[in-house]
């Protein structure tokens, strides 16, 4: 329920093509680095840049997904796919329970409270993994890892590679570093679902590293 695919898609290159400069849809610095400016940049970047849409050119961004019928037919239906995600799990806990009380609380706990956790995860990758964290990596943006949010964003919040190296399918390339995102491309490119995948190199990543 973060917008429609290619909506998010031309949003997020953006971000890339003017990492935490004049232009970047949701970026934290955007104001000024006093404690005032940056208390606005946080909820700017965490929220406030959905309820100011400075809309990003699809076009421009995402002319690959609009010529492609498939995606481009899925981002159209997005309302459907708003409205199928809150109400299966109502409806599996009615049947399941066979009760109207089954059927709210999976409404609460599995539609409303999972939406909103999951929109609270991703939007702290564009606020807090902006701000603070370790950047172990040479990038254009501020971008950081912050560790207790791995789990939680499926490795996203190794965020430093990421801008470092945006293209590489692995975010998480140190010891201890769980990146469960790597682990499903992983496995799609073991099923024959994804192809092409890139991912990191020794000599890369040593070429990227601020200790080289």
């Amino acid at each position: 329920m973060q917008g429609p695919v290619i909506t998010w898609v031309a949003d997020h290159r953006r971000h890339h093509a003017f990492s935490d400069k004049e232009g970047d849809p949701h970026s934290p610095w955007l104001f000024g680095t006093g404690v005032r400016a940056l208390a606005r940049g946080f909820w700017h970047s965490h929220m406030g840049w959905l309820f100011d849409r400075d809309l990003t050119n699809a076009e421009r961004f995402a002319p690959d997904l609009l010529a492609d019928r498939d995606i481009d037919r899925v981002s159209r239906l997005f309302a459907l796919w708003s409205v199928l995600t809150l109400l299966a799990p109502a409806l599996i806990g009615g049947l399941v329970t066979w009760s109207w009380w089954g059927a709210l609380t999976a409404f609460f706990w599995a539609g409303l409270v999972r939406v909103s956790l999951l929109h609270h995860v991703t939007w702290s990758i564009n606020s807090i993994c902006h701000m603070w964290g370790e950047r172990p990596f040479a990038a254009r943006a501020h971008s950081a890892n912050v560790w207790w949010l791995a789990i939680l964003s499926f490795g996203e919040s190794w965020h430093n590679l990421h801008h470092a190296d945006p293209t590489c399918a692995r975010h998480g390339v140190e010891e201890g570093q769980i990146d469960l995102s790597a682990a499903v491309i992983n496995g799609f490119e073991k099923a024959g679902w994804a192809t092409s995948v890139r991912w990191p190199t020794s000599r890369r990543l040593e070429k990227l590293s601020k200790a080289a």
